[in-house]
Formats: C-alpha cells, sequence, structure tokens
C-alpha cells in the first residue's frame, strides 16, 4: 500500500497523477474464509479493520449488497459524541471519540475529523434538569462535558435566536470534543486498511442465505455461489431482521427511515454542531458551506431511501424559530437511510443463538459516532468471545430485562 503524504502529492504531480494505485481491490470470493462479515459499511469495515489489527485475523471478506458505505454510512449527519447518560453508552462511545481523534494517522487516511464541539441545548425545563444531571454522570465517567447557560450557547453560535416564543433556548450540554468527520472517508480509510492486509472487500453482491450444520454456522450463500466461513458477523444495520432471519433467530428490532437534506452553500457562519432534540433537528455547516439539517425518523416501518414532505416541513419550520437566517436558504438535496432501532434506544453486540454467528445492530440514529468503538468491541467479542465493552449489549438484556434505556436520557437517540 502507498504510502499517501503531502510530498507523495507532489511527486505524482509531476507524472500527472498517473502512479496513484487503487485505493482497494476488487477481487472474486474465495471458497473459505476465517470470518465473514456481511455489510461494508462503517460498522462493518471498523469490525475486520481490528480484527486484522488488534487480533492478526485476516483472512476475512466482507461482502456488500451494494456499493461500499452506501447504506447508512453515506447517509447520516456526521455527528460525533458521547456525553450519554449510562455508563454501557458513555463507555462505548466515549472509546468511539477517541478513537476517531486519531483515526486519520492510524490509517494513514484523512477521515476529516473536526473536533469543532457539540451542543445540546436545553429549551424546556425537563431538558435543563436532564441536561445537568447527564453532565454529572459524564463527570462520573471521565467523559468531559459541562452545562452552559444561554450567554455562553449565543458566544459559540452567535447565529442563534435564545428568545424563540415557542423554543426559547434556557441553556445546552456542551461537550468541546465532540464534531463531525467526513462519513465516506471513514469507510473509505477502513476499506483500503482492510485492503491493506489481504482481506476481500467484495461489492455488489448479495447474501442470499445461511448456511449451518449442528446448529454452527458453515457459510453463506451468495448471489456469486456458496462460501464457507468458520465465524459470520452480521453489521447490516436496517436490514438486520432480514439476516437474523436466514439465519433462524429473531431481533427485538424494528426498520424505519430517518431522513436529513442539506441548503445550498454559503459563507461560513457556524463552526459548533448545534443539537435541538426537543424538536429534534440538529445542524452543522459542512466545510462545503452547506448546512446540513437532521430531522425526524418516520412513524411507521419500512425500508425507503428517500425523504418526506412532512418530515422536512416539521424540522425546518422548528430550526427557523431558532435559526431565523436559514429561513432565506433553499434545500440542495435530501435523502433518508434505513436505520434499526431497539426497544431501549441502544445497540445490540452479542453472540446469537446460532454458534459462531455475532450480530452487531440497534444503532438507532445514532451509529455514525460508534463506528470506531463498535468495530473494537465486535472484533474483540468475535476473537476472544467476551469484550468488556460489549457486555452489557447482548441480546439476553432483553430477555432478563437489563435495559439501557437511552430514549430519554439521550434526549433523542442520535
Amino acid at each position: 500500500m502507498k504510502h499517501y503524504s503531502a510530498f507523495a502529492v507532489a511527486r505524482e504531480a509531476m507524472t500527472y497523477h498517473e502512479g496513484w494505485e487503487r485505493a482497494w481491490d476488487n477481487p472474486e470470493p474465495s471458497n473459505h474464509y476465517d470470518v465473514i462479515v456481511v455489510g461494508a459499511g462503517g460498522h462493518g469495515l471498523a469490525t475486520a479493520y481490528y480484527l486484522g489489527k488488534n487480533f492478526g485475523i485476516k483472512n476475512v471478506a466482507i461482502i456488500e449488497k451494494g456499493w461500499l458505505g452506501g447504506g447508512n454510512t453515506g447517509r447520516n449527519t456526521t455527528i460525533i459524541r458521547s456525553n450519554y447518560l449510562q455508563d454501557p453508552s458513555a463507555a462505548i462511545y466515549e472509546k468511539a471519540r477517541s478513537l476517531y481523534e486519531d483515526l486519520s494517522q492510524d490509517m494513514n487516511y484523512n477521515v476529516m475529523f473536526s473536533p469543532r464541539g457539540v451542543m445540546m441545548l436545553a429549551q424546556t425545563h425537563h431538558e435543563v434538569r436532564g441536561y445537568q444531571r447527564t453532565a454529572h454522570a459524564n463527570a462520573l465517567q471521565g467523559v468531559k462535558t459541562e452545562f452552559i447557560g444561554p450567554k455562553r450557547v449565543k458566544e459559540l453560535c452567535p447565529i442563534i435566536e435564545l428568545k424563540g416564543p415557542r423554543y426559547p433556548v434556557m441553556g445546552a450540554l456542551w461537550q468541546e470534543r465532540g464534531g463531525t468527520a467526513r462519513h465516506d472517508a471513514v469507510a473509505w480509510g477502513y476499506a483500503r486498511a482492510c485492503s491493506a492486509m489481504g482481506m476481500h472487500v467484495i461489492q455488489n453482491c448479495e447474501v442470499t442465505g445461511v448456511h449451518s450444520s449442528n446448529n454452527q454456522v458453515s457459510g453463506v450463500e451468495i448471489t456469486r455461489g456458496k462460501i464457507t466461513c468458520d465465524k459470520l458477523a452480521i453489521v447490516v444495520a436496517g436490514h438486520s431482521g432480514v439476516l437474523a432471519e436466514m439465519s433462524g433467530f429473531r431481533l427485538p428490532v424494528e426498520s424505519v427511515a430517518l431522513q436529513a437534506l442539506v441548503s445550498e452553500p454559503i459563507k461560513p457562519c457556524m463552526d459548533v454542531v448545534v443539537m435541538a432534540n426537543t424538536v429534534h433537528g440538529y445542524m452543522s455547516q459542512s466545510d462545503k458551506g452547506e448546512m446540513v439539517i437532521g430531522g425526524g425518523a418516520d412513524g411507521y416501518n419500512n425500508y425507503t431511501q428517500r425523504g418526506s414532505f412532512h418530515h422536512i416541513e416539521e424540522t425546518v419550520r422548528a430550526l427557523i424559530e431558532t435559526f431565523p437566517m436559514i429561513s432565506r436558504l433553499k434545500m440542495l438535496r435530501q435523502w433518508g437511510g434505513i436505520v434499526d432501532m431497539t426497544g431501549d434506544r441502544s445497540p445490540i453486540i452479542s453472540k446469537t443463538p446460532l454458534g459462531n454467528c455475532f450480530i452487531n445492530c440497534g444503532w438507532g440514529t445514532g451509529g455514525f459516532k460508534a463506528i470506531p468503538g463498535s468495530g473494537w468491541a465486535m472484533a474483540e467479542l468475535m476473537a476472544k468471545g467476551h469484550s468488556a465493552l460489549a457486555d452489557a449489549f447482548t441480546l439476553d438484556r432483553f430477555k432478563e430485562g437489563r435495559f439501557i434505556d437511552e430514549s430519554v436520557a439521550a434526549g433523542v437517540a442520535h
């Protein structure tokens, strides 16, 4: 793998950039792998990467029915934070946030991590109390956050309107080391690193069946034939229920579309991420100048990847009250992603009833921020049979009533 650097760019410029090699290979599937990872989104690629880096397991295939990173990884609003209330949540999200800080150097690929800070607005008295509680919990967890007043909110984000008639800003939970990263670059960086370790990233290849013998996974049926494996990882976000059914078990998840949009590009006016959970709206400004706006999830189960007018209207109407200047912007594009929601709005990283089959799902609307920590925990679980980061997120918790309730504590599941 060729090392990326400023010197490499200058060197290739001398030869009209004709010397760059493919970032990752496009191989044909082998007959057998030690591990097959279904899903070449951020979580699946991170799982494969840490299997190779941390445990030396490199005979791995990552199988994707579409194009690499074309699911939720390429359809989110890139927020990275770890200010969750419950201890297991804070631990895995903080692990992910800390890995994001050095991810570009670790993979020699610029993921454009920007620790610009994330503030979660308190716009009701209930939210004030809730975020103050979370700030205290974060202090005990070793996660650096603070509750700030309206004056500090205005200093950090001058374009905000504090005295909206319906949604006044009473303060915010502020995480200075939160921020954003380039979603496509995260997937591309992991794919390049996996390919450099000899792993097979297989795109446009759908898994159509899961084979087993004596209640142990033995392989998968794909659109190009059948391949065998010793261990199987299902990391397919909104389609987790479909793959679980193929494997012979059911999941306590439901799939819905989550929507977002971006405005036309404008000059820099906002260098933090702002989340308004009362109205389920959040906004940041991309490097290209677009205002990236996230909205709500559909109220019914579906597998669509498109937006709808009523959610955009509800979200933008509320955000205009808090950010009046965006009323004059034109929408550039909108889209949806298929998210998998659990009852307690916390993920599942677990062994399954099928032996040597593991599943990573249920991240809801907050999966992007967790990618490095999720992959780290999933790889450790598959390699060692146990991961301290994943212990609380097993499937058994729904049978035993050990819920990790982030539905209220986090405001929303972002």
